[in-house]
């Protein structure tokens, strides 16, 4: 028989698993997402969370919680009597009446190959850190972060100059299939858990805004794989003199080259830039304000002869 289900998710990337899940015959009884929070041009208007809106559309009956704190929450979680929740980026850790709180328990979407990287921005740790390969993991949740024991495991190869846009949107699609897979082992009561191994554990801490900034005295393959796992969002920048003012530019994608010179002095016209080990040629950026623009482009609006310094 169909699963009856309470889903927990917020963003984007949570959307896919929840319709996965609606199109599989599933019974969803409820969703769980972040509060609207002000958004919109002007950034005063409440915006609904991607999930919320989709739920919506299903026709799903949307709960909004601040927390978990009060009784009152945690009862009403209860008295849906779900045999099975379902999380994907919901951002709020559970308290134990939560994770409890269904016939089957709590399981999770999560975008690494745990031990490594828990926590809250898998995606670009993994990029920033050079690693090749990364997944796709459902794990049944306990009161640890990230700690639980794994069901289910989907590898994606992370290609040499994927973004995290890039890889985001192939783990979303493929969490979706890995979680629907799940629930019909879980439905069947063929659904294995395996103890995270003890060794190999990292976090993967939210970006900091400090940590933003590239440090071109770097060797270029870690400035690469800076840039790439900040991009599109929040983006890798640096500041330059345009027309007698220092501006912040982002960057979005680039290449690593073997040139070398003075660390972070463009070598040539065509922005590379040397780094400590190597250079990097920048290939895709955008100005405060203004349109990502491939290099070509940027520089007849900015011209950044070989010789300038970038801060």
């Amino acid at each position: 028989m169909p699963l009856r289900i309470i889903f927990m998710g917020t963003p984007e990337f949570s959307v896919p698993t929840l319709a996965a899940l609606a199109q599989a015959g599933h019974k969803i009884a409820a969703v769980y997402t972040q509060p609207p929070r002000p958004g919109g041009r002007r950034g005063l208007d409440l915006q609904k969370s991607p999930v919320h809106q989709a739920a919506e559309l299903l026709g799903i009956e949307v709960r909004t919680p601040l927390n978990f704190k009060t009784d009152d929450d945690r009862e009403a979680f209860r008295a849906l009597d779900a045999d099975v929740a379902v999380v994907v980026a919901y951002g709020l850790l559970l308290p134990e009446a939560i994770l409890s709180g269904t016939r089957l328990g709590c399981y999770n979407g999560h975008a690494s190959l745990l031990p490594r990287w828990r926590g809250a921005a898998p995606i670009q740790r993994a990029i920033m850190a050079g690693d090749r390969e990364t997944g796709m993991m459902v794990m049944k949740m306990e009161k640890g972060l990230d700690t639980g024991p794994v069901a289910l495991t989907s590898l994606v190869t992370i290609g040499p100059d994927m973004t995290a846009g890039e890889l985001h949107d192939k783990l979303m699609v493929r969490g979706a299939a890995l979680m629907r897979e799940a629930l019909e082992k879980l439905e069947a009561d063929d659904l294995p858990l395996t103890p995270q191994r003890e060794e190999g554990v990292l976090y993967a801490a939210k970006i900091a805004k400090g940590e933003t900034h590239i440090d071109f005295a770097r060797p270029a393959q870690e400035v690469h794989d800076h840039i790439r796992g900040l991009s599109p969002f929040p983006g890798a920048w640096f500041e330059l003199d345009i027309a007698g003012k220092r501006e912040r530019v982002k960057v979005l994608a680039s290449t690593v080259e073997t040139a070398s010179g003075e660390t972070g002095t463009a070598l040539f016209d065509d922005l590379t830039i040397a780094c400590g080990d190597g250079s990097i040629r920048l290939t895709r950026l955008q100005k405060a304000g203004g349109k990502v623009l491939p290099a070509d482009e940027f520089r007849r609006g900015t011209p950044v002869p070989a010789g300038t310094r970038l801060f």
